[in-house]
């Protein structure tokens, strides 16, 4: 493990209390299971598996915001409630190490979503331009409960919804699936009992046909996507085969994702999309122009943040407000987050608790602030 923190960690956590978060610290090596449910295609593949004695699926924390969420459930606090966090993850990356250090606020059970998620973004903000103060940053906003509505409005089946909606944090996978919905001949076909499996939407039989093949070669059912989730997903994309979206339908949604203005005129570009499509989706629509108002209420420079109506972030758990932060002229994102309702339900709390955070990559910040000495 890298034992050197990052030189602006005192300055990081100093920050953090300030903004009313409590630092937390959670265990290296975590159930695997939630990571591999919930994370998203891209993260699964990126993770550190192995077994306990009694073959349990373990991983090497690949992120926080699991991890932090399961401990609030745990110690049953109350809400809202702020968490803190700085340490390593660990997760294979194309570029740099597979271990490196985040930091960053989850922000749970405020049930101000605006002035939540607007504190989210700006918090972020404040903690790159206090590392990076030399360098022009730039945020990207996108809006999954913008996007599922206007899906709900243009009438797609549920089944589709659902696909798109998880390709959202991938332009390729959302190329990709929008390339099937306009021509569903392009889906592959399963073949022997597979496919009459399938056919007769029997997950519990598919299931159990794919946990003995993957037996027969070699493939524990443990480690990876489990069978009965590779099931519902086959049997999905059958049913999705016979679904092709009207021309008409199929521009709208083109339309609706080539929207990409500056945050400030953000809201004037849906309603126009609306009303020239004869769509509505106006609760979601409130809630978007509710939240720009509140990060302008912070003094953000508005001119540095855009709205991306194709923009996502590739984790499963997202269900509004996503955003991103780099800084101006350089590669690599600096910061991720988004707003995450429905996570700690599934994570087991009694009750819902909405939540919205973000996640800072210290190493890629170390390394532009060592450029700039």
């Amino acid at each position: 493990m890298t034992t050197r923190y990052p030189a602006i960690t005192a300055d990081v956590r100093k920050l953090f209390v300030e903004r009313g978060a409590a630092m937390v610290e959670v265990a290296v090596l975590q159930p695997a299971d939630p990571f591999l449910d919930m994370a998203g295609e891209d993260l699964r593949r990126r993770i550190f598996l192995t077994e306990s004695e009694t073959g349990a699926a373990l991983c090497l924390r690949p992120e926080f915001t699991i991890p932090v969420c399961r401990d609030h459930i745990a110690s049953q606090a109350g809400t809202p409630r702020r968490y803190g966090y700085l340490g390593e993850v660990f997760r294979q990356r194309r570029e740099g190490g597979n271990e490196f250090f985040q930091a960053g606020i989850e922000d749970l059970g405020d049930p101000d979503i605006a002035a939540a998620d607007a504190r989210s973004v700006v918090d972020a903000h404040a903690l790159v331009a206090m590392a990076l103060p030399h360098l022009r940053l730039t945020v990207t906003l996108g809006d999954q409960g913008i996007f599922e509505a206007v899906l709900a409005a243009l009438g797609l089946p549920r089944g589709w919804r659902m696909r798109l909606a998880r390709a959202f944090g991938s332009r390729a996978m959302l190329e990709a699936a929008l390339a099937d919905l306009a021509n569903p001949s392009r889906n592959g076909r399963l073949g022997g009992e597979a496919a009459l499996l399938a056919a007769d939407g029997d997950v519990e039989g598919l299931a159990a046909h794919i946990e003995a093949n993957m037996d027969k070669a070699g493939l524990s059912p443990s480690v990876g996507r489990a069978p009965a989730d590779i099931a519902r997903r086959l049997i999905e994309k059958v049913q999705l085969r016979s679904v092709r979206l009207s021309d008409e339908a199929f521009a709208a949604l083109k339309a609706f994702l080539a929207i990409d203005v500056p945050l400030a005129g953000a809201g004037a570009a849906l309603s126009a999309f609306a009303a020239s499509t004869g769509l509505s989706f106006d609760a979601a629509l409130e809630n978007f122009s509710a939240r720009t108002v509140a990060i302008a209420s912070h003094g953000l420079n508005m001119d540095a943040v855009r709205y991306d109506a194709a923009f996502g972030r590739p984790l499963d758990y997202y269900t509004g407000l996503v955003f991103e932060i780099a800084a101006q002229g350089e590669a690599g994102v600096l910061v991720g987050g988004g707003r995450y309702d429905r996570l700690l339900t599934l994570l087991g709390a009694k009750a819902t608790i909405p939540g919205v955070g973000f996640s800072v990559w210290l190493d890629r910040i170390e390394t532009l602030r060592e450029g700039a000495q």
